[in-house]
């Protein structure tokens, strides 16, 4: 922690003067989500701790729309002062440039990374009422029934969808996507038994698992959770090679001053090793992460060219 600090310290001396007056005044943060969801409460966890640090507000602006698309424009298209930031994930960043031809922004062009903060490994979750306890009855049960088991997401081009295609895809599988506009109202009708099943972070859905709301089948990353370790992978359940989950990291407009990213990219990665914060996201299922803004670039650039990979080779669609 000492090394850390020092380390800090250091840069921010080396930092020019204006970088170092930065802000002035509060800070937009852009979520591309509804509040209650994995993207807001890291969003609000990071930016309760640069607050405290840079003496400023950082105001967490939810605008939901279009999996991620809508927030992401708005973000594309702010002055690059670094009073704009942006809360990117695998939704607005490698869905949506993998599945639509046309997008009103570019998620490499129009972005500057900062940060790349966490990870979290998703979880398929059943309402308890369904007759099914493990990834291989579920199977059956969808293959009996083709199109008449309901999915929920949180929109349209999510993450969340993404898991739920790539699955029916591996497992041979047809069913109905009911998309939301958000996690939390897509987890009310799960649990209410509207729609019988979801893939989502276990950032969100953990808490309803754990009092009984919610069955979980298996979770989406290549090891099993430590917070769910009785919960098998997919890969495990039967379809090996799976593997599906989110990210999440803060980008600024493109073009923002590199001594600006230098200071949030500092600050940042200060933030998210804060025990507090580490604790938090911990606690939800989310991997704390850090690193330089040419990590997260290169993050992005990999996890492009995965996604886009696995469209082309799977023919996976969204409608």
């Amino acid at each position: 922690m000492l090394r850390r600090f020092i380390a800090l310290a250091c840069l921010l001396a080396a930092l020019p003067l204006f970088a170092q007056d930065y802000p002035k005044r509060p800070v937009r943060l852009i979520v591309p989500f509804p509040p209650g969801g994995g993207n807001d409460i890291v969003a609000r966890a990071v930016a309760q701790e640069l607050a405290k640090s840079l003496g400023q507000q950082f105001v967490v602006d939810n605008r939901a729309g279009a999996g991620g698309a809508i927030g992401a424009e708005l973000a594309a298209r702010s002055p690059a002062d670094g009073y704009t930031l942006f809360l990117g994930g695998v939704g607005s960043h490698v869905v949506n440039p993998s599945l639509h031809a046309k997008l009103s922004y570019d998620p490499v062009r129009d972005f500057a990374p900062v940060t790349l903060i966490a990870s979290a490994p998703s979880v398929l979750v059943v309402n308890p009422a369904l007759q099914a306890t493990t990834v291989a009855e579920f199977t059956a049960l969808a293959k009996a029934n083709p199109g008449k088991l309901n999915y929920a997401s949180n929109g349209n081009g999510s993450s969340a969808q993404l898991a739920a295609v790539l699955y029916e895809s591996m497992a041979g599988v047809r069913m109905m996507h009911v998309p939301y506009k958000g996690v939390a109202a897509a987890l009310v009708d799960v649990m209410s038994g509207e729609v019988q099943l979801m893939f989502g972070t276990l950032v969100a859905i953990i808490p309803h698992i754990r009092a009984g709301r919610l069955r979980a089948l298996a979770v989406t990353g290549r090891q099993r959770s430590p917070l769910l370790p009785d919960v098998p992978t997919l890969a495990e359940s039967g379809l090996p090679g799976y593997e599906a989950g989110s990210w999440y990291g803060i980008l600024a407009p493109a073009g923002t001053p590199g001594a600006i990213v230098a200071r949030l990219n500092a600050e940042i990665n200060n933030a998210i090793h804060q025990p507090e914060v580490r604790e938090r996201l911990a606690a939800e299922g989310a991997e704390v992460l850090g690193g330089t803004p040419g990590d997260f670039a290169s993050h992005i650039k990999a996890e492009l060219s995965r996604m886009k990979k696995l469209v082309r080779d799977g023919g996976l669609k969204v409608e």
